[in-house]
């Protein structure tokens, strides 16, 4: 073999083991099985899910008058993702669906139908080998208790987290967010689970009514609620600087024009599918925004290596542009 085809392999064999690396260079990503192990400040995690607010009033508004504490004072403090999307079904259930088990599934959207794929609570339960107390679902919307177990025959009845959903917690109807948050306020106090999910609808009912001056409203509460929520981490003494929280959507609103614009949800339009995701964490960078990159099925991808547990079944990808 000569010298200058010997060279030729040579640099060939180079470029096969640089480029074999788990990480692609366009999104950001990386591929969860060849990536090294990582030890993250991050102890505990809580994804607040803020239901239904249409884009155009919330990040998609330059001025961001209804959502002034996410974008002045938290955003800055983490990550923003702008454009986050919801590329499954975009109504409630199924967006919730997509954010736990990191699958897009059509679900049935009044509670009857459980996720085809286990969650990432049910996933973090049997790796760390702990009872349901450490991770909780708690919803203002009853019919989300579906977020707690699935009909996968290997993961049914399994490693279920503890679940406070609807009125007084019992799975059923719909009840104000103050109750909700006032209520996982006590769960939190108590348990001090490691992996969370609360839900707030009042935009999404007002929305559904048909009711402007209110959602507005309803938006400025729940953003005010999310505030409560980050300071609530940041006075309790075993949540303080090992919590990361993420404030995201389950789904948007019709674009303004298109069919009854802001009063309804559910297809492919970009009001619906358009969302956003904010994170604060010690293991987040700070004051960073993002334009797209990223949608609902890498929230429990990234959890999940926060946390150090793996999510077989999931087709998320790790959020790697957001870590310090």
């Amino acid at each position: 073999m000569n010298k200058i085809l010997r060279y030729r392999l040579l640099i060939l064999l180079a470029l096969i083991v640089f480029t074999g690396v788990g990480f692609s260079y366009n999104s950001g990503k990386c591929k969860d099985e060849e990536r090294p192990y990582r030890e993250y400040k991050t102890k505990y995690v809580i994804v607040l899910i803020i239901d239904g607010p249409r884009y155009s009033e919330t990040f998609g508004d330059s001025t961001c008058q209804y959502i002034p504490n996410l974008s002045k004072v938290l955003a800055p403090q983490g990550v923003l993702i702008k454009n986050f999307k919801n590329n499954g079904t975009t109504t409630t259930n199924s967006g919730h669906t997509a954010i736990c088990t990191g699958n897009y599934q059509s679900v049935k959207n009044d509670g009857s139908e459980l996720p085809k794929y286990p969650s990432m609570f049910q996933y973090f339960l049997n790796e760390k080998n702990l009872d349901s107390t450490h991770a909780w679902v708690i919803t203002s919307k009853g019919k989300l208790n579906i977020l707690a177990n699935t009909k996968n025959n290997k993961w049914a009845n399994k490693n279920t987290p503890s679940q406070y959903c609807g009125v007084d917690g019992k799975g059923e109807g719909y009840t104000n967010d103050a109750y909700t948050w006032r209520d996982a306020q006590t769960i939190l106090k108590k348990h001090h689970p490691e992996l969370v999910l609360i839900n707030l609808l009042e935009v999404d009912v007002r929305g559904h009514q048909n009711e402007w001056p209110e959602y507005l409203q309803a938006i400025k509460t729940t953003d005010n609620t999310a505030l409560n929520l980050w300071n609530f981490i940041q006075n309790d003494s075993i949540y303080k600087d090992n919590t990361t929280l993420i404030i995201t959507n389950d789904h948007g609103r019709h674009t303004e024009g298109h069919k009854n614009g802001f009063v309804n949800h559910g297809d492919n339009c970009e009001g619906c599918r358009t969302i956003y995701m904010v994170g604060l964490g010690p293991d987040f960078k700070k004051n960073l925004v993002l334009d797209g990159e990223y949608d609902q099925l890498d929230i429990s991808a990234t959890i999940a290596e926060m946390l150090h547990f793996k999510m077989t079944t999931s087709k998320g990808e790790i959020m790697d542009l957001i870590f310090n």
